[in-house]
């Protein structure tokens, strides 16, 4: 059975059980049952509230900073969700495990994105992120003197889904606008407070306080490789290739690339040696690369090249060094059959596979912006790979002319061209070329293992990815389904788990508490944050029953109250309810659209 297939037959359980015990009298009155819905009530905790709420003042300043707050970003959340759903109708997106309806529960477990191993951090999120919101509106009912008539937790069976505080109606109405909404914001604000509280923590002590481990991290070994077949697993950490010392991914490649050998001494960070016999795995083809179209055979992922041109290879520089030493950019690849291990031929030219760029030197030529074509020839050097293409340009200036070889369609033509100043870069010369791939798109790997990037999620951890604290909070918000965002990051990023635990160590002050209790510490604030952050944007969403829908009634009555028109009541509900309908439709178009009008 699967995760989600557990999950309900437990909420199934636990709702027969409940209701039963409810239909006998055994519950007592705080506590009410709506199919696997749980409410507990109380009436404790007003006296605090009260308390607390004294310095009124205080609490109302902050109330419109909250109010502020909401406003701004329900104006942004209703027009990201209005382009949001009209791009999708305009040009609907194929369906993606993101855009899956069980990843909109936050479920560990039932979620694709938030595995179980990190569930007690975050229903702490959640739990923290649920009490701060609805304290929030308590404080501010008792400071506008609005009763409360009981506060209480929802519980869908076990997992805590909501709280709530249950304000006298009648003293909700008797207050005016500016009280309400300043009650209705002040959940997003504590929201808000706590996000900022949980990540200035793990920005500064916690992250400071953890390293990325020595070695190159095995985020992921490519099944028949030779990693594979020396038993590299996933979570292993490469310290040392024969005798050279390895401390990080890039270092890896230098010292595979300095081996004597194709065949390695791969040491592992528990001591373990293993021998590796590379041999150049396919990867990754592009689709109209010119080794994957045409008559068969063509190449595949999970083929093994075996010569190029006429040479044997066994490993990445062998491939470039036989394609470059060729005769001719058009060479002949053998390769094992990754199904059959039967040998094939493939032919086809060999260099910088890419797209010609709108008002770049290579669309002077012949070629259309958009067409795909190979570089194999730049100012007179040989280009298989981009770090050679990189290269051929080094020593030139803007301005400069120069011959390229270009192939499209198996047909040569060589051009000249005037370089321009690259457009992104404040030196350097530009081509006009985009989405370029070497190896005429053919991705070969012949050690075998997929690195995982620990320092790059280390970095947007600590907030150093990036200038501004709206692009840091947007790196921390995709961590979990960073590998659907750029899938060349290859993995989600959900916490320190058992996964990717290896490839980190806690060192400084922090380090008393161990490798286990920093990760927690880490884990409990990456996830107070991010649960709470979502909190706040979801609640800012203009509809009901969400805080944002009460914030756009009491806004709307106040702008309409200014109007000269005698159906004020009218007009505020025709507001609410057509920008409440936008929103329901978009949620709904970003969820199911894709299956939808695909």
């Amino acid at each position: 059975m699967s995760t989600l297939s557990w999950v309900l037959a437990g909420v199934v359980i636990y709702t027969a059980v409940v209701l039963a015990a409810d239909r006998r009298g055994l519950l007592p009155n705080a506590i009410s049952v709506s199919g696997p819905l749980t409410t507990i009530h109380t009436k404790r905790g007003r006296r605090f509230l009260t308390r607390l709420a004294r310095p009124k003042r205080i609490w109302r300043a902050l109330g419109n900073v909250g109010v502020g707050a909401a406003l701004v970003i329900m104006v942004g959340t209703f027009v990201l969700l209005v382009y949001q759903s009209a791009q999708i109708i305009e040009s609907p997106p194929t369906q993606s495990t993101l855009q899956s309806p069980q990843n909109v529960l936050v479920i560990p477990g039932v979620n694709d994105f938030l595995p179980l191993s990190v569930a007690p951090e975050i229903v702490f999120g959640l739990l923290v992120g649920m009490v701060v919101h609805e304290g929030g509106h308590g404080l501010l009912c008792r400071v506008e003197d609005i009763d409360i008539d009981s506060m209480g937790v929802a519980l869908l069976a076990v997992l805590p889904v909501g709280a709530f505080v249950e304000p006298d109606e009648d003293s909700v109405d008797a207050v005016g606008r500016g009280p309400r909404t300043r009650m209705y914001a002040a959940g997003i604000l504590n929201n808000l407070i706590i996000t900022v509280l949980a990540f200035a923590l793990l920005f500064g002590p916690v992250v400071g306080a953890i390293a990325v481990a020595d070695g190159a991290s095995v985020g992921g070994v490519y099944p028949n490789s030779a990693a594979a077949d020396a038993d590299i697993a996933a979570g292993d950490q490469i310290v040392m290739i024969d005798d050279q010392p390895v401390d990080s991914n890039a270092a890896l490649d230098d010292a595979l690339a300095a081996a004597g050998s194709p065949t390695v001494s791969a040491t592992l960070a528990d001591g373990t040696e293993t021998t590796v016999e590379q041999r150049p795995l396919v990867t990754r083809m592009i689709a109209d690369s010119p080794f994957a179209t045409g008559e068969s055979p063509q190449l595949t992922t999970d083929d093994t090249i075996t010569a190029v041109a006429g040479t044997a290879v066994q490993t990445n520089a062998e491939i470039h060094a036989a394609a470059a030493d060729a005769d001719s950019a058009v060479v002949e690849i053998a390769a094992a059959d990754g199904d059959t291990g039967e040998t094939k031929q493939v032919t086809g030219p060999i260099g910088v596979f890419g797209s010609v760029a709108p008002d770049g030197p290579l669309s002077t030529t012949a070629a259309e912006p958009g067409d795909r074509l190979i570089l194999t020839h730049v100012a007179g050097e040989r280009t298989v790979t981009f770090d050679d293409l990189e290269a051929a340009l080094d020593d030139t200036t803007a301005g400069e002319t120069i011959e390229v070889v270009a192939y499209a369609d198996g047909e040569a033509t060589t051009d000249t061209i005037e370089l321009a100043d690259h457009p992104e870069e404040p030196t350097g010369t530009y081509i006009g070329i985009t989405d370029a791939t070497g190896l005429s798109g053919i991705g070969a790997d012949s050690f075998g293992i997929q690195p995982y990037p620990a320092g790059t999620y280390l970095s947007i951890l600590g907030g150093e990815i990036a200038d501004g604290i709206a692009v840091v909070l947007l790196f921390l918000l995709v961590l979990p389904f960073a590998a659907v965002v750029d899938p060349t990051l290859n993995y989600n990023f959900a916490g320190f788990v058992d996964g990717n635990m290896a490839f980190y160590e806690a060192v400084g002050p922090l380090a008393a508490l161990g490798d286990g209790g920093v990760f927690l510490l880490a884990n409990l604030l990456f996830w107070t944050g991010w649960i709470n952050i979502n909190l706040a944007l979801f609640n800012c969403i203009p509809a009901f029953p969400l805080d944002g829908g009460h914030i756009l009634r009491t806004s709307t009555e106040a702008i309409v109250s200014r109007l000269p028109t005698t159906a004020k009541p009218a007009l505020t509900r025709a507001v609410t309810t057509g920008v409440g309908l936008m929103m329901l439709i978009s949620l709904v178009l970003m969820v199911f659209g894709p299956r939808l009008l695909n």
